[in-house]
């Protein structure tokens, strides 16, 4: 059975990869799925339960879209309810399932992306970011290649590691690393 984040975000049902990969995450689990964040741009920080086994909270999800909009126009977007699942699963894999991700950068508007792609090198042209299925994360007092190798080991999508600005991608695109 799917999870019923799709029945509340209808906008997702068509990322057949997103169902997939939520559905892999989801096996075995029980109880709340929980995330705490940090935006390093904001100074915001939530921390919210936003699944309750099989099911995903909707007004938790709206909070969390809200959360990781683009800081730079304010524009946000309906996340893959996978990457939080991804959030989840990397905190408990370091053993640290209370710890607060710090956010580099969640949503990026079409205009924001290539506004960083002139400016910066290694910004994709069709960076997940764009579709709301990436973030870039560290997790203070973790190592970086620590979080990387984990994010890896979890086998549940992309995972960049940029060890010269200390934090990692995720992305719940096809599983590669870089």
């Amino acid at each position: 059975m799917l999870p019923l984040c799709f029945a509340i975000r209808p906008r997702m049902r068509g990322a057949l990869l997103g169902v997939l990969l939520t559905s892999t995450v989801f096996a075995g689990s029980s109880g709340p799925a929980r995330v705490r964040l940090f935006n390093t741009h904001t100074g915001q920080r939530i921390d919210v339960i936003y699944r309750n086994d099989e099911v995903c909270v909707k007004g938790a999800l709206d909070k969390l879209d809200g959360f990781l909009c683009d800081h730079r126009n304010g524009q946000c977007r309906a996340f893959d309810p996978a990457l939080f699942d991804v959030l989840s699963n990397l905190a408990r894999k370091v053993g640290r399932s209370e710890a607060e991700f710090q956010v580099i950068s969640g949503y990026r508007t079409p205009a924001t992306n290539e506004t960083l792609r002139s400016s910066r090198v290694g910004i994709a042209k069709h960076s997940l970011h764009m579709m709301a299925q990436a973030i870039d994360i560290r997790l203070p007092g973790t190592p970086t290649a620590v979080l990387r190798d984990a994010a890896i080991s979890l086998g549940l999508g992309g995972v960049g590691y940029y060890r010269n600005l200390d934090f990692i991608h995720v992305d719940t695109g096809r599983v590669r690393r870089w």
